[in-house]
């Protein structure tokens, strides 16, 4: 293959595409969550990821699984809740069975923050995506992230007997 060769050029395209997708979904609910709740994205993400955690034995994300959930560096991910804390929206503690571990839970504060921005991500979503839509380049792929919501539905609805 050569640097000009058709599939390339597509590939390259479509990443291209993908990527301004995403940049501009980014933007739109970062604008949106600054403005409403003065979060960023990834504390709004850090947040989401952890309060769905479940209380007991497993039910909460060590610091590398939580920059693995929100895609930030270890040291990224410490300075990101690091700010959190200090804003009293979560705490950390050490994991009582290994001493080496050390666990993030959201606070009352957080989940009440949390609570009231949910709506304002979801909302500048759908109209990011919206947006989108109307980009015959970025149409094919709000498609498909339309495809993955879907499917998500179909598997979170309870089981018809």
């Amino acid at each position: 293959m050569t640097a000009t060769d058709p599939a390339l050029t597509a590939f390259a395209n479509g990443w291209s595409a993908l990527s301004l997708l995403h940049d501009r979904i980014e933007t739109h609910v970062e604008r949106a969550l600054q403005s409403r709740h003065g979060l960023s994205v990834r504390e709004y993400a850090l947040l989401d990821v952890l309060g769905r955690q479940h209380d007991g034995e497993g039910g909460h994300l060590q610091m590398k699984q939580a920059a693995d959930a929100v895609v930030l560096s270890q040291s990224a991910t410490t300075r990101l809740v690091t700010r959190l804390e200090d804003r009293g929206l979560l705490s950390r503690y050490l994991c009582p069975t290994d001493r080496r571990g050390i666990y993030a839970d959201v606070t009352e504060a957080g989940r009440r923050l949390l609570a009231e921005a949910r709506p304002t991500n979801e909302a500048a979503l759908h109209e990011a995506l919206d947006e989108a839509a109307r980009n015959p380049a970025l149409a094919p792929l709000v498609r498909a992230v339309e495809a993955v919501e879907a499917v998500e539905a179909v598997e979170a609805a309870p089981a018809r007997r």
